[in-house]
């Protein structure tokens, strides 16, 4: 499959035709960054893990340039860490068990730029080529400007494809802004506590961000243990390991803006916050 980018990369674990990994893809995650994947969709991929008839494939829009770090990459160049934050990835989809790990490396401010058609066509042909059951992106409420902008672009891609060959299902995930501040009844609950050991090893692969300057590792771990703990006050919990996501089916199967979408449930939360401080106010 040709991609745009000179530096782009489509990786295949496993001696399998291309063809073959894309087609038989039932989940496909697209992401902004090396590392966003497995901190935001260790759900579907633990889903998909070791299984014959559910194969998760993850997509890495932009190259990696521009990531702080300090330690042992303190004086490593762009060009470097672009390299090594595209192997890390690639190792990720190894122990993952990835279907396929498409590598497209777009600069971010390409990402973020006022309809680029050359990503929305990337996006499109990809969407289409794997023909997936599920796409998960990031989440319109993210405070990263290239997360929203890869949710957009996405949404975009998704919205120019015929309505028969979409996916069934579109979903929002957390990662620079946790989802757990969603009602309930809006929340889509990922249960995240298999394979404990292949969570940490997909997250600590990624050493040029962890060494690099941030704990992304511990973190993410201990968001999806605080979801778990603090989902239902009044119940012994179901997991010991959640993560949350937002169903955005409809806002791509539809023209209403993703600035409308996501405010319908900013307003349900704040509702939520109104009427229970009003039924207890003394």
């Amino acid at each position: 499959m040709k991609l745009v980018n000179a530096a782009a990369e489509l990786h295949i674990p496993g001696n399998v035709p291309v063809q073959n990994a894309l087609s038989r893809t039932t989940a496909l995650c697209i992401a902004a960054h090396q590392d966003d994947i497995e901190i935001m969709a260790y759900g579907p991929i633990s889903e998909c893990y070791d299984r014959s008839d559910k194969w998760f494939t993850g997509v890495i829009v932009t190259d990696g340039g521009g990531s702080p770090r300090s330690g042992v990459y303190a004086d490593y160049t762009d060009e470097d860490m672009k390299r090594i934050r595209a192997n890390e990835q690639k190792s990720a989809a190894d122990i993952g068990g990835y279907s396929a790990q498409f590598l497209l490396a777009y600069k971010s401010g390409e990402v973020k730029a006022a309809d680029n058609r050359t990503l929305i066509d990337e996006l499109k042909n990809v969407i289409i080529r794997c023909a997936p059951e599920t796409v998960y992106t990031h989440n319109l409420a993210d405070k990263h400007d290239t997360h929203v902008a890869v949710a957009l672009n996405v949404i975009r891609a998704l919205r120019e494809i015929p309505a028969e060959q979409r996916p069934k299902k579109v979903m929002s995930l957390e990662v620079w802004r946790a989802l757990d501040w969603l009602c309930d009844e809006d929340k889509t609950v990922f249960d995240t506590s298999g394979h404990p050991n292949i969570a940490a090893a997909l997250l600590g692969v990624h050493d040029s961000q962890i060494i690099g300057g941030k704990r992304y590792d511990l973190a993410a771990i201990g968001r999806r243990l605080a979801n778990a703990t603090f989902f239902a006050s009044h119940d012994v919990d179901d997991s010991d390991s959640l993560t949350f996501g937002l169903d955005i089916t409809e806002l791509v199967n539809s023209d209403m803006s993703p600035a409308e979408y996501i405010g319908k449930y900013i307003d349900n939360f704040k509702n939520d916050v109104g009427k229970r401080i009003a039924a207890l106010s003394l």
